[in-house]
């Protein structure tokens, strides 16, 4: 059974955790979700996609793994409270530690944070914080609180992924959501062929004793590659996304 991860709903409401805390608290949600026995189950790995035209141009005030308050705001984003948990793995199935997991997604009116969608800008939620990182633990494991993505024209309801190790982005992908009717009209979502197309299909289900319809979602993340572990734990940045690496 999903728990809720914060002790209080006063504790859900503001973002009044540290990045520790958040973690502990994450963690401990993620515990509850995560089966040992998948540990030693074939990998596949996590396909590539595209990482599309609205990675943040300008980041936001604030970057952390909480996207539903910016800073110490008192009002939160409007959508469905999404608890977001996972573990990044090598091909051999050894979590990857020290790694950069970025995300970025539209708020609940459809609009991303990237200037250049003017797409019913007018509607932008400001209250959402549109992106967040998190450096993995020990265990590879992350966590973020954010919203469940939705749809926009052209596009099914999907929250960008990104990971990067020693400075490099090594896998950009995106999560979707398991069962949603868009899906079968989603062209990106469609050229991923249907073995690994599994993986990257999020079962997004209500969080058990939770009084306001929160969910929660587990994704791990399985690289192609044996990632180089960094034994002393530096932090080595995020890498470059895909545009800037194009020279855009």
């Amino acid at each position: 059974m999903i728990r809720h991860p914060f002790n209080t709903p006063r504790g859900i409401a503001r973002n009044v955790m540290g990045r520790r805390a958040m973690l502990q608290s994450g963690i401990a949600l993620a515990a509850t979700t995560l089966s040992t026995s998948n540990v030693f189950a074939d990998l596949i790995e996590t396909p590539a996609q595209t990482e599309g035209p609205f990675y943040p141009n300008k980041m936001p005030l604030d970057t952390d793994n909480d996207l539903l308050v910016i800073n110490d705001s008192i009002t939160p984003a409007v959508g469905e409270i999404t608890h977001l948990t996972g573990r990044v793995l090598d091909a051999k199935g050894n979590p990857v530690r020290n790694a950069f997991v970025e995300i970025w997604q539209v708020d609940n009116n459809a609009v991303y944070i990237n200037t250049n969608d003017t797409t019913n800008r007018v509607n932008q939620d400001k209250n959402f914080q549109g992106y967040g990182r998190f450096l993995t633990d020990s265990k590879g494991q992350y966590y973020f609180r954010t919203i469940k993505p939705v749809p926009y024209p052209g596009r099914t309801p999907h929250i960008h992924f990104g990971v990067s190790k020693s400075g490099h982005r090594i896998l950009t992908t995106q999560l979707y959501v398991k069962g949603h009717p868009e899906n079968k009209r989603d062209g990106i979502l469609r050229r991923i062929d249907p073995t690994s197309r599994q993986t990257v299909l999020g079962d997004f289900k209500p969080l058990v004793d939770s009084t306001i319809g929160e969910l929660a979602v587990d994704f791990d993340i399985v690289l192609g590659v044996t990632a180089q572990e960094d034994e002393q734990g530096r932090m080595h940045g995020i890498g470059k996304p895909e545009w800037q690496r194009r020279g855009r």
